[in-house]
């Protein structure tokens, strides 16, 4: 214990080396494009001490504490004087500027800077200069808003909303419209059905900025049409860092509830993963004899070797914890940088939901009957123990002329949910059960990161590569239903097919992903003008192999009401089956082959695109991409009436052209137009003949071999005008038209609880955003320390029904109610009609305190597509208003103190079945409820 104790102290003293000087650092940056400007000089004006940028428009001056004047300058631009730097032992000061191209005569431009520190107008600047509709969101305004994490501060941005607490969608346009990169290439989440990664495994100390693209270019992948979402992770530190972070959660209708429902699992449970005590106990290929097979003597052996706990526990749940580890660092070999970042994050959260509600609903078959009737309800409680691990590791080596990254991600997580709840059946089959569910799903995701980025003497011409292997998996281990039907006459609990029998499931994914993408850039003079020509192409190759294990336990000359509906007596010893007595409990193999199979992807692209002004104040970038995408698959459904074998079920060669340009009005004022065509790509699941029942809520998923890629015109506008202060006001518009849009729809009739994704033949979507950002202090000068920002989005959409015979359009005309008029159109599924982001922010930099008020919304959105007798569901909006108070204190104000009030509002998320004439009916219920946590994070 002394040695580690010893070596502890050596750690800290050796992360808290005591610097002589302060440092400042920034980008210089190229006015004429959206470009950083190597090799231009730096120096501070009456000095000898000076420096120049390297390849990427980075620079770096040790100094000593004091006030300076820094002068920028380079050969062909007008010479820039920033004033009133201020440097402090220790620090690093960063400052970013914008050089322009010289004009007629020589000039010097002086800058009055009593802040250097301005990554976020640099931000601004980046989204100004950018020929592309962008919005961006630095690491300096998620720390004004007290975000510990990137799903918290990226609701602040236009058009974004976050569903799930976790997934990132632009201009409500839904995951398959939204695709998340890191530092440019993808790389896949824990959910292998999404486009979007989650965002709150990203701690905000380890990100420069993120940027989310609205417009098109050819060097961005094509399955996008609401927006890219880039995260963009820090390189080469200016200085050494090391921050730990500790924070806590309360929730008072959630914590510390002695009602809480669980069930023991591993006792490696709180790594965010199972260590072997839920794993299959037998191949899953192993044949299961029956009672009256000749080998039946190893049936009970089978049985027995099953966990016997089926029933849910109430216990009492305990709070959300957490706790972070931050470290960076560069070290100088001669005239070459080698630069780390690392990053941990453990996050513990506890989730308790009682009174949760599920249902099913149909319309009745009289046309002149309105109010639904109920197929099933669910009614119960759900305890929930999520924990996730994040780790990421990073090394940059910067030489003269080319730099190498090498980042390796790696996120665990392992999900435990228990409950117990009644159902009632009142179509299908007429009963009262209960039901007590026991799941865990443990998910992991490693990716690897390789780039090297290379420039000519004269940086004229830059090479960039990029290679990025990829696993995922995802397993669902020891799925257990237990459901009684319960006899209201006798109060007695039987077990028998009208409900299922006791059931447990298996569930294996892995995926391969593996993205390679080589990008070249040359600038040139078009018109007597700077130009430059971008071209290159990319590989990526997905590969996942999915399998479902399931069984189920019947029983043999035995009566199951002798049970009194405890689920943990029915693999107790003395009641499983034997040989010698013949009677008890056994299992049984259920195996379907729908849910395996084996599926990969394929796409090839190439592109070219050219930017160049066409006169002082227009500016425009026009490309061509053209991509190759395949896909095969193995599988077959149920009755093995459809055998597929490494099948080609998708080929598609495909050109998406795209052109954006940007009119400068003002040195603030941009107008800017876009066109592209993109697409939206199935997924795997999507693509085969797989049923996948949701073991909660019995909704269960058909995939659909036959699913096309749906193809997208995209048109897009702004208007925008920024200020001082990092103000800005912008007004956008666009239009997108949509060719065999994707969407998840009711299978057949009479059938609520099943569901496939179809093709519809066409749909179009337009809408308007509005952003403002405004400093306080034009109404009096008390309120500068205040800044509020809004930003609404307004959207229409309308598909073409399919009128098709037997197809959505016949079908809502054969089941009209009286006095309801059926329209050929209907809203896309999946998109939100608005969208309203809203924040009030407090900054005093003299106090170290950043405080802010948000609020949050997203319109009424159709959330799956009825038939026939199913009516539509529609997730009903959630009012968010969250709370954020942090305090830097202490010397050289290393401690800091963040305090979070979530869904202030008390706001419930909440789907309904919709019909003409009805009521409401709950498709889905869950209250979050009133949340609070407190952090603190010490920088060392």
């Amino acid at each position: 214990m002394k040695n580690w104790f010893v070596i502890f102290i050596f750690l800290l003293s050796f992360f808290n080396g005591n610097a002589q000087n302060g440092t400042l650092s920034g980008v210089v940056k190229d006015g004429e494009f959206n470009d950083v400007l190597p090799f231009a000089n730096v120096s501070l004006k009456n000095s000898e001490k000076g420096t120049t940028t390297d390849f990427e428009g980075v620079y770096e001056l040790s100094v000593q504490e004091g006030t300076y004047v820094v002068v920028f300058s380079f050969m062909g631009y007008e010479n820039l004087e920033v004033t009133e730097v201020i440097i402090k032992e220790n620090e690093v000061t960063t400052l970013n500027v914008t050089i322009q191209a010289q004009a007629a005569q020589l000039k010097e431009v002086v800058i009055t800077a009593s802040q250097a520190k301005n990554t976020e107008a640099s931000v601004l600047h980046i989204q100004k200069s950018s020929v592309k509709i962008m919005d961006g969101l630095s690491a300096q305004s998620m720390k004004k808003m007290g975000s510990s994490n990137l799903v918290s501060a990226v609701k602040s941005v236009p058009g974004v909303s976050v569903q799930g607490g976790k997934y990132v969608y632009v201009r409500g346009l839904g995951d398959r419209y939204t695709k998340s990169i890191l530092n440019g290439v993808d790389i896949p989440g824990l959910d292998p059905d999404k486009n979007t990664i989650q965002m709150d495994i990203f701690p905000t100390n380890i990100l420069d900025n993120i940027q989310i693209l609205k417009s098109a270019t050819a060097d961005l992948p094509a399955d996008f049409t609401g927006g890219v979402v880039n995260i963009i992770t820090k390189d080469i530190p200016v200085r050494k860092q090391l921050t730990i972070t500790l924070s806590g959660g309360y929730n008072p209708d959630m914590h510390f509830n002695t009602n809480y429902l669980d069930y023991r699992g591993s006792s490696t449970d709180f790594l965010g993963f199972d260590n072997g005590v839920r794993a299959l106990p037998f191949p899953a290929t192993t044949t299961i004899p029956n009672p009256a097979a000749n080998n039946n003597t190893l049936l009970e052996g089978y049985t027995r070797d099953f966990t016997p706990t089926l029933a849910a526990q109430t216990t009492k749940s305990l709070m959300d914890f957490g706790f972070g580890f931050n470290y960076g660092n560069q070290f100088t070999l001669g005239t070459r940088k080698l630069g780390l970042v690392s990053t941990f994050n453990y996050k513990n959260e506890t989730d308790f939901y009682s009174g949760f509600k599920n249902g099913t609903y149909l319309k009745p078959e009289e046309n002149d009957e309105f109010e639904l009737r109920s197929d099933r309800t669910q009614i119960g409680d759900l305890g929930k123990n999520n924990v996730l691990l994040s780790g990421l590791v990073g090394f940059s080596f910067k030489t003269d002329k080319s730099k190498y990254k090498f980042n390796i991600v790696h996120i665990q997580n392992g999900e435990s949910r228990a409950a117990f709840f009644n159902q009632e059946t009142d179509i299908s089959n007429v009963i009262n059960v209960t039901k007590d569910n026991l799941e865990y799903t443990q998910r992991a995701v490693s990716n690897l990161l390789l780039t090297g980025k290379h420039v000519s003497e004269d940086a004229s011409f830059t090479t960039e590569w990029k290679v990025s292997p990829s696993l995922a998996k995802n397993q669902d281990k020891d799925v257990r239903i237990t459901t009684f039907i319960y006899d209201e006459d006798t109060e007695t609990y039987s077990i028998s097919s009208d409900a299922s029998f006791p059931t447990r499931i298996w569930r294996d994914l892995e995926e391969i992903n593996n993205v390679s993408k080589i990008d070249f850039t040359k600038k040139y003079k078009l018109f007597a003008k700077d130009a430059k020509v971008k071209f290159g192409g990319l590989h990526t190759y997905k590969n996942r192999q999915f399998g479902i294990s399931n069984f189920d336990f019947s029983f043999r000359a035995v009566d199951p009401r002798d049970l009194n509906g405890d689920p943990d007596a029915i693999l107790s010893p003395e009641n499983i089956w034997t040989p010698e007595t013949n009677q008890g409990y056994y299992v049984r193999g259920n195996f379907e082959p729908a849910n395996t199979y084996d599926s990969s992807q394929n796409i090839g692209a190439l592109y070219v695109s050219n930017e160049f002004k066409l006169s002082e104040n227009f500016k425009s970038i026009l490309g061509l991409r053209a991509e190759h995408f395949s896909m095969n698959f193995t599988g077959q459904n149920n009755s093995g009436s459809l055998v597929y074998t490494n099948q080609e079920v998708i080929s598609t060669f495909d050109l998406f052209p795209s052109a954006n340009l940007i009119y400068t009005l003002k040195d603030n004022t941009n107008i800017r137009m876009s066109y592209s065509r993109t697409t939206a790509r199935p997924s795997f699941k999507e693509v085969s003949v797989v049923q996948i029942t949701d073991v909660l809520t019995g909704i269960l998923f058909i995939g659909n071999i036959h699913l096309k890629p749906s193809y997208i015109h995209n048109l897009d506008t702004r208007f925008e005008i920024y200020g001082k202060k990092s103000e800005l006001v912008a007004l956008s518009g666009f239009y997108k038209s949509f060719k065999d849009p994707i969407e998840l729809v009711a299978y057949k009739p009479n059938t609520p609880n099943e569901f496939q994704p179809r093709n519809a033949p066409e749909a179009a979507v337009y809408g308007i955003e509005f952003e403002a950002r405004k400093n306080l202090g034009f109404i009096n000068t008390s309120l500068e320390k205040l800044s509020f920002n809004v930003n609404a989005s307004y959207i229409k959409s309308a598909i073409k029904m399919d009128k098709t015979p037997g197809q959505e359009y016949e079908s809502r005309q054969l089941n009209a109610r009286v006095g309801e008029t059926i329209r050929d159109t209907r809203e896309l599924q999946g998109q939100s009609p608005y969208l309203i982001n809203a924040g009030l922010s407090y900054a005093n930099t003299a106090k170290a305190i950043n405080s802010g008020v948000f609020y949050n919304v997203q319109g009424k959105t159709l959330q799956v597509v009825g038939i026939n007798t199913n009516p539509d569901v529609f997730t009903l909006p959630f009012n968010n208003l969250d709370f954020n108070f942090s305090k830097s204190f202490g010397i050289d104000l290393k401690n800091t103190i963040t305090f979070k009030a979530n869904n202030l509002l008390d706001a419930s998320r909440k789907s309904v079945y919709q019909s003409f004439g009805a009521a409401d009916q709950i498709f889905k219920e869950r209250k979050p409820k009133r949340a609070f946590s407190l952090s603190y994070s010490y920088k060392f």
